[in-house]
């Protein structure tokens, strides 16, 4: 697999489309899902609903940890169009066909789902389940999913499709949801569908997220408050490796395991409630392992919060020096980083300050995915096209690389379309 050992995510218009995938924006996006619909089920849209992908500024792995996170919903959408269906001979159902991975499925609404093939329509079935347990009488429903989020790049396009399905089921059915039980109706439907032991902070970055800023989320408790980004100077640019690794099939679930363990010996419910003096007292206990998993999440947590702090003062320098403390942990105590990161970070800390970066880190799940960086606005296009230059010469690939203002939570859009204007 090459000298990083790696799945490159082509960068192919999975629609066959002109317009690459990372061009269309939501309305564009839209678009698609009504055309989608058209074509497949010879339907038009009675209801569009849409739901961001996010970036995590900072507070990687704290989630299941009970922590504190820091993400901002991003301008990249997954698109439902649907529309009521008649029920055929088999039941009412729910027939969902994704433009993003030429796949169909058909749901059955009549009996209880289970994890099955195709796999992306795992995390469609999850939150119909959901539904489902909470007594929503579901009608059949014919439905076009279309996407601009990056698939595998630690953008959220799992949660994205989840908190569009459970849109999309609100609208259909009329009953809504308390927000954080939204996001908890989709957590589950990852856990038990897609078998990702995720946290809480994607699917409700996905739900809550405001254009006014980022979000503060507690995840212990769901709360969050809108960030106010002080200073207007400074942009949000992520860069996509296009890499995933193997090596982090089942990893996820493995330092989510090591957390539980690490807790255990320090005598606490989780990571939340440690600190950094906890954990060096209970070294001995951890032993060396468990003692860098647990190091990280609570200094992590820490930095977290004094980021939040350095944004809402506007001191960008601040909170791009806790983006570089935040990838080292990432890299050496948890150990979810990877060589293609790792050189994304090292050339935004060779441009530095001088060249309008303030700081980077990984963001995501981690062992390949996207950076994120903190970039002097005026400075955007040539740190982009430095990074961009310097990781193709060092890796022998092409990232993608954008700037996202925060972008507006899940929401249904109006109908119909406002007319196109070329």
């Amino acid at each position: 697999m090459g000298k990083y050992g790696r799945v490159v995510i082509a960068p192919t218009n999975a629609q066959g489309n002109a317009t690459p995938p990372d061009a269309r924006g939501l309305d564009g996006t839209a678009r698609l899902a009504v055309r989608v619909l058209a074509d497949r089920f010879h339907g038009a849209p009675r209801w569009i609903v849409a739901a961001p992908g996010r970036v995590n500024l900072i507070g990687e792995h704290t989630d299941y940890n009970d922590g504190f996170v820091l993400p901002m919903a991003i301008e990249r959408y997954t698109v439902i169009a649907a529309c009521p269906a008649v029920a055929g001979p088999g039941g009412p159902a729910l027939s969902v066909h994704s433009a993003d991975v030429h796949g169909s499925a058909t749901l059955p609404l009549g009996t209880t789902l289970r994890r099955e093939a195709p796999a992306w329509a795992n995390y469609v079935r999850g939150v119909v389940a959901g539904f489902q347990r909470r007594g929503v009488s579901l009608p059949p429903l014919a439905a076009a999913v279309a996407s601009d989020v990056p698939l595998g790049g630690g953008l959220s396009s799992s949660a994205a499709l989840e908190v569009a399905t459970a849109t999309l089921l609100e609208a259909a059915t009329g009953v809504t949801l308390d927000r954080v039980e939204k996001a908890r109706l989709c957590q589950a439907a990852e856990h038990e569908f897609a078998g990702v032991p995720c946290g809480l902070m994607d699917p409700l970055a996905s739900i809550l997220g405001e254009a006014r800023g980022p979000l503060l989320i507690d995840c212990r408790t769901g709360a969050a408050r809108v960030l106010s980004l002080a200073d207007e100077g400074v942009s949000v640019l992520v860069v996509n490796t296009r890499v995933r690794h193997s090596l982090g099939d089942g990893a996820y679930a493995k330092r989510r395991g090591e957390c539980e363990a690490a807790a255990l010996a320090l005598g606490v419910a989780s990571l939340r409630d440690a600190t950094v003096a906890s954990v060096d007292e209970g070294r001995e206990r951890l032993g060396p392992l468990l003692y860098r998993r647990a190091r990280h999440v609570v200094t992590e947590n820490a930095r977290t919060l004094d980021a939040a702090r350095a944004f809402e003062a506007g001191d960008s320098r601040a909170a791009g020096a806790l983006f570089y403390e935040s990838h080292r942990s990432l890299r050496d105590d948890y150990e979810v980083s990877c060589a293609e990161l790792d050189v994304l970070v090292d050339a935004a800390r060779t441009l530095g300050e001088d060249a309008g970066v303030y700081g980077a880190r990984m963001t995501g799940g981690g062992f390949g995915g996207c950076t994120v960086t903190l970039v002097r606005s005026d400075a955007v296009d040539a740190v982009r096209r430095d990074l961009c230059r310097m990781y193709e010469r060092e890796t022998g690939l092409v990232p993608d690389a954008f700037v996202s203002r925060p972008a507006r939570g899940a929401h249904a859009l109006d109908l119909p379309l406002p007319a196109k204007v070329d």
